[in-house]
């Protein structure tokens, strides 16, 4: 929807610009492309942040993940060795962290991105003590 409502007024700009005419109508082109572009662009960055998600279940939390190819993780709470929680330059202007969990797999690539960062830490020590209640294989 989002990208519709940005490609009709660059199609209303490209087509109101008669053609041949030089550089305006070159200007009004790039400006269209732009828009739409644009729009695209948001498109697509709100189906990434719709693609992350996690639940805590019982015994363990799942992670899902991807856009084109989706992605279960499932990470038992007694494997976890430690959870991280980061948080960069970009991430710090807009209040938000990343969780991630480490388990003794290398293969295990477990992050939760985009979370207050008040909300990361309690999750942190969540997981944290659950991790501690759950030892598997002790």
């Amino acid at each position: 929807m989002q990208l519709v409502a940005c490609a009709i007024p660059a199609l209303v700009v490209a087509l109101a610009l008669p053609a041949g005419i030089g550089m305006p109508a070159l200007a009004g082109g790039l400006g269209a492309a732009v828009v739409l572009l644009a729009g695209g662009s948001d498109v697509l960055i709100g189906r990434r942040v719709a693609a992350w998600g996690f639940t805590e279940r019982a015994d363990d939390l799942l992670v899902r993940r991807g856009v084109m190819f989706r992605r279960l993780t499932v990470i038992p709470y007694g494997r976890m060795q430690f959870v991280d929680v980061t948080v960069g330059p970009f991430e710090r202007m807009f209040g938000l962290a990343t969780v991630k969990l480490h388990t003794a797999a290398a293969a295990t690539d477990a992050r939760i991105p985009g979370l207050e960062q008040a909300d990361a830490a309690a999750l942190r020590d969540r997981l944290s003590a659950l991790g501690e209640s759950n030892l598997a294989g002790l």
